[in-house]
């Protein structure tokens, strides 16, 4: 049975988490914040200026202890034989395989997290108990074509990401349809959906100019559900920002492996909902 790790991305933090990854890897913690010109460990353990939640710093926060409790799997349980990341964790499922290094990923990091940041006056909504389908039905007949389908979670759970008026104009169908949750993320901007392409054209240069290295074992991109090759990385990060995560469909294939999630349990439960789902198939 293949063993495959996941990492979570933005949404996954919290104030404290780290504390152990930061003792064990004293001088990958230092290196990050030499990188940074802050320390990620105070950011991480105590967010004394309350800037945890703010996308520039939560994406390299997030990055970091995702990166030392990784080495921190291998030590217990060794490497993987693919990955997956979702949104900002697919940097570090690439930065497992090897295609840059911990320093040169969190710099690419920074950069995506700051020009991310800079688009506001969006926000997403996390809908769950109405199919994708059934959705984009809802969104056509109600006109509401600026809001977008930017996270594939689950079969029954998909997150939507527009202008805020808009999003909470639409959730009242939602909830009419039948959809069992409807609630707004607590984040700062419409990301994986059209708004974020000024952020994508800032970093593509960036992104075009990294030399990316061959993966010692398979990731699967959130963009096309398919591998990366190092010909492909640099693209599929690019569109990755203002693309949809498809994660129930670069998981549907492989619901038989053993999944290991890295520093977290957020992504165990969407894997749970898509075993339920391939069985109920």
């Amino acid at each position: 049975m293949p063993r495959i790790y996941l990492f979570a991305g933005q949404g996954a933090q919290k104030v404290g988490m780290g504390r152990e990854e930061f003792e064990r890897f004293p001088e990958l913690e230092r290196e990050a914040s030499e990188v940074l010109g802050y320390s990620v460990r105070t950011l991480c353990l105590e967010d004394p200026d309350l800037l945890l939640g703010n996308t520039r710093y939560t994406q390299p926060a997030m990055f970091v202890v995702n990166a030392l409790a990784y080495r921190a799997k291998v030590e217990e349980r060794g490497r993987p034989e693919l990955a997956l990341g979702h949104s900002l964790g697919e940097y570090n499922a690439l930065e497992a395989a090897g295609a840059f290094s911990f320093a040169d990923g969190l710099r690419l990091v920074a950069a995506r997290a700051a020009a991310m940041a800079r688009i506001t006056g969006g926000g997403m909504t996390v809908v769950a108990g109405l199919g994708e389908t059934q959705i984009r039905f809802l969104l056509l007949r109600a006109g509401f074509d600026t809001v977008e389908l930017a996270n594939l979670n689950t079969p029954q759970q998909t997150v939507l990401a527009g202008p805020v008026d808009d999003l909470e104009e639409f959730a009242p169908i939602l909830e009419d349809a039948g959809a069992r949750m409807v609630r707004r993320l607590p984040v700062s901007g419409p990301f994986h959906s059209r708004h974020m392409t000024p952020a994508a054209q800032e970093l593509a240069p960036l992104l075009r100019a990294t030399t990316f290295n061959p993966l010692a074992f398979p990731v699967i991109a959130n963009l096309t559900a398919q591998p990366y090759t190092v010909d492909t990385a640099a693209e599929l990060l690019i569109g990755q920002i203002d693309g949809a995560v498809r994660w129930s469909e670069s998981l549907l294939p492989l619901v038989d492996s053993e999944f290991v999630e890295v520093g977290g349990t957020m992504l165990t439960s969407m894997v749970r909902q898509i075993k339920r789902a391939a069985v109920a198939a």
